[in-house]
């Protein structure tokens, strides 16, 4: 990995990049963002034919690329891929991009317990442990990057996902205290908050998607956040504003306003 100065600007160049989700969606595009000649990226994801495609996209732009099929509700096998795949080459930038979606039926007043849980797994515990795998290799290194992927829903107490939106809060809490703890020891943390962005996941959501954006775009931002260093990347930008409302409105009103709230989505696909 190097940050060399090109026209004045410092670029953050990774050797090596292990990304999860890699098979659709946002990490799919991180993916092909960062594919290039010289580059060895590590792609996980849970459909062996879907990520195989992306390797391939990638090969044919010069990346040397290495897959792995993986459910991240297994967190210990998860945690002990990481290690074999760093042991065989030390993982640069590390970007935690896998998660689930799910919303309780309108007709329920809750989720299924067992969804909740995976909930959990997917889009907080294992990822908090691969960030912390990641960490202890880069500290001892003096060098690397760690990329979170969590949501705006984590800023807002969601009736209807309430799994969804408390893993995803659960998420940003930790990865702003790795990040504080990891800041004198050479190793970035960014947190990414995006909203509502065209991908499998979100196509699945059958209400309004305010303010969609393409995941081609939502990975350029990420990657320039990375670039930049940022603590936190929220977009799109509304929802930075929209999650002040949510702290400065009293309580009353947030309620209120929350369990108005409707929204649909499809079932899972069992892939």
């Amino acid at each position: 990995m190097a940050k060399t100065h090109q026209g004045g600007e410092i670029r953050f160049d990774p050797a090596t990049v292990l990304i999860t989700g890699a098979s659709s969606g946002i990490g799919a595009e991180l993916a092909r963002f960062y594919a290039r000649s010289g580059r060895r990226l590590v792609l996980w994801g849970r459909d062996p034919a879907r990520l195989e495609q992306v390797a391939r996209d990638c090969r044919t732009m010069g990346a040397t690329v290495a897959t792995r099929t993986l459910n991240l509700a297994d967190g210990a096998a998860a945690i002990a891929a990481f290690r074999e795949d760093d042991d065989a080459h030390p993982v640069d930038l590390l970007i935690l991009a896998a998660g689930l979606g799910d919303m309780r039926p309108q007709t329920a007043l809750t989720e299924r317990a067992e969804t909740v849980l995976e909930l959990g797994l997917v889009n907080f515990a294992t990822p908090a442990a691969l960030a912390t795998a990641g960490a202890e290799r880069m500290v001892a290194r003096r060098r690397g990057h760690i990329v979170l992927l969590g949501s705006v829903a984590a800023f807002h107490a969601l009736p209807f996902a309430a799994g969804y939106s408390g893993s995803k809060a659960g998420l940003a809490r930790f990865s702003e205290a790795l990040r504080n703890g990891l800041l004198e020891h050479g190793v970035g943390v960014t947190l990414v908050s995006p909203g509502f962005v065209d991908t499998p996941m979100s196509r699945r959501v059958s209400s309004a998607k305010p303010f969609l954006q393409s995941a081609p775009q939502a990975a350029r931002l990420i990657a320039r956040a990375v670039e930049e260093e940022r603590p936190h990347l929220i977009f799109p930008r509304i929802f930075a504003g929209l999650r002040l409302l949510d702290i400065v409105l009293p309580r009353p009103i947030r309620d209120f306003v929350l369990r108005r709230l409707k929204a649909e989505q499809a079932p899972r696909p069992t892939t």
